[in-house]
C-alpha cells in the first residue's frame, strides 16, 4: 500500500514538472517569436512563418532535452507524451504570442 503511494507521488510529480517545463518553453517561443517579428505590424506578424518555425523548434528541442534530463526513460516516452508535450507547448505559445500580438509588445 505505502509503495503505491510512493509511485503515485512520483508519478504526480514528474508529470508537473513535463507540464511545467512544456508551458516555460511555450512562453518562452512566444517571447522569441515576438522579438523576432517586432518591427512588423501585428497583422503581418501574426502571418509570418519565421515565429511557426520558432515554435516547432522549441517543440523539437524539449524531447531529448526531456530524455536527457532523466524525466523519462526511452520506454516510458510514449505517443502520448509526445502529443501532450506538443500540445502543451503550441497552446502556451499561441495564447501568449496572442497577447503580446494585441499588446503590440516588441521586446
Amino acid at each position: 500500500m505505502s509503495t503505491e503511494s510512493i509511485s503515485d507521488r512520483h508519478e504526480h510529480v514528474r508529470s508537473i514538472g513535463v507540464t511545467a517545463f512544456a508551458a516555460f518553453v511555450g512562453i518562452g517561443a512566444a517571447i522569441a517569436s515576438s522579438m523576432l517579428t517586432g518591427d512588423l505590424a501585428p497583422a503581418e506578424a501574426a502571418s509570418d512563418n519565421r515565429a511557426l518555425l520558432i515554435v516547432f523548434a522549441a517543440i523539437f528541442v524539449q524531447f531529448p532535452l526531456i530524455k536527457a534530463i532523466g524525466i523519462y526513460d526511452d520506454d516510458e516516452f510514449g505517443v502520448k507524451h509526445y502529443l501532450f508535450i506538443t500540445f502543451m507547448t503550441f497552446s502556451l505559445w499561441f495564447i501568449t504570442w496572442g497577447i503580446l500580438l494585441t499588446s503590440e509588445y516588441t521586446g
